[in-house]
């Protein structure tokens, strides 16, 4: 129970209010670190309740300790601005009972609305690092009085190129805060973030390596772009999903297909990061209230998307890589609630998909749409690493000897005119 963590009654009456009946495992485990103050490393899963780990202590320390009059008492950065504003949210709805004013900071608004939020002096601010970075740079924001900062998605972070902005985020802020880090996978380019925490306890509960139990995973394959788009319609049409959400791995991609699946009657929307930021509001939002019930997305949605009912999730694209496979079908079978993930696998995607199960040390289970049979049936042979092995034989020269290059008289090789250099 949450009353058993020690949190102030305002606290405990906000978690009830929004229905949350017991800790998660990573709740469980972080808060009476946190709340002891000491600097955090969480490297757990996508929807295992990471966001209420860290929000819940840092409202306790704010409204049980005064802090200074200017400045911002407590900073999270995060990598998209979706994530950021569901933070915020949370934290208003966390810290509804506490009297703290919460603000939000992310590309894609006017600076002077940011600027006038900033003179308000939040004590919690949810941002993205590159227009804080901005701000901070104009002297529009103060951490030198900063006691907690949250690095959330570190990974994501790393990954978009985020890196030198936080770094030089944290060189204004003030050294004796505490720090916690928070990410579902740990690659070798977050370590470089590592160096912020000071003496870190360790965190971690369901790593993303882990295969996800409450997750179905499937693999269709397909001989082409045309024959997954109808492969694509076929499991819109026929699987029972309250909500879908589709992975391409470009914007043109996202567009196009969303386009054709509009003209076949499919309630869909698009997202990706060129578009605008009222369009992309406007979009969620209809996914969120069902107004759509298909959203196709390029990798900006794969963090950040907090959306219930998400119960299908369609690679059209294979994941790059096996970190970003696993956020994407993260976004269903959240909280134990089962979930359903399909790759559409083309020729050139099989060694991908391969990389992929040998890396997560998960098999996807094979699918066929007998109605939509393909010409590709995979590979002829295999290696060990389930990778497909070349079948082509290696020609032998005419006369059954290799042919080798004459050798100049001096040994060397002979020059682009054919002339000895």
């Amino acid at each position: 129970m949450f009353a058993d963590l020690s949190l102030d009654q305002r606290l405990l009456k906000a978690v009830d209010k929004m229905g949350f009946e017991s800790p998660t495992p990573v709740q469980q485990q972080a808060i009476p670190l946190a709340l002891q103050g000491r600097d955090l490393l969480v490297n757990a899963a996508t929807g295992s309740g990471k966001t209420a780990a860290f929000l819940l202590p840092i409202l306790q320390s704010l409204i049980t300790k005064k802090g200074e009059r200017t400045g911002t008492r407590a900073l999270v950065l995060v990598p998209t601005r979706e994530l950021a504003r569901q933070i915020g949210k949370e934290c208003e709805k966390l810290g509804s009972y506490c009297g703290l004013k919460v603000g939000v900071i992310t590309g894609g608004q006017e600076f002077k609305v940011q600027r006038a939020l900033l003179r308000r002096d939040p004590e919690i601010l949810i941002a993205t690092p590159g227009r804080t970075l901005e701000l901070v740079k104009e002297g529009s924001t103060l951490f030198s009085n900063l006691e907690h900062l949250v690095l959330d998605e570190a990974d994501r972070l790393f990954e978009m190129g985020f890196s030198e902005d936080v770094l030089a985020i944290i060189a204004t802020c003030n050294e004796a805060r505490q720090t916690m880090l928070l990410s579902a996978t740990l690659p070798a380019g977050v370590r470089r973030l590592l160096q912020v925490l000071n003496g870190p306890v360790r965190v971690q509960i369901n790593s993303a390596r882990e295969q996800h139990e409450s997750i179905r995973q499937q693999y269709i394959l397909a001989d082409d772009d045309k024959h997954k788009e109808k492969l694509l319609l076929w499991l819109l049409e026929h699987e029972s999903f309250e909500r879908a959400l589709v992975f391409c791995n470009t914007r043109d991609q996202a567009t196009h297909l969303c386009g054709v699946m509009r003209y076949r009657d499919q309630r869909a929307g698009y997202l990706h990061g060129e578009v605008k930021q009222d369009v992309r509001n406007a979009t969620i939002t209809a996914f969120r209230e069902g107004k759509l019930k298909v959203l196709i997305a390029s990798d900006v949605a794969s963090r950040g998307l907090d959306v219930k009912g998400i119960d299908l999730v369609i690679n059209f694209d294979m994941a790059r890589k096996g970190d970003d496979y696993v956020h994407r079908i993260g976004r269903t079978g959240r909280a134990g609630e089962e979930g359903l993930a399909v790759a559409l696998i083309g020729p050139q995607e099989w060694n991908l998909k391969a990389s992929i199960e040998r890396y997560l040390n998960v098999q996807l289970e094979s699918r066929r749409i007998k109605e939509l049979p393909g010409t590709y049936k995979g590979p002829k042979k295999l290696k060990a690493s389930g990778k497909a092995a070349s079948t082509a034989k290696r020609k032998k020269p005419e006369g059954g000897k290799s042919k080798s290059r004459p050798k100049s008289k001096s040994g060397s090789r002979p020059a682009p005119g054919g002339t000895p250099a």
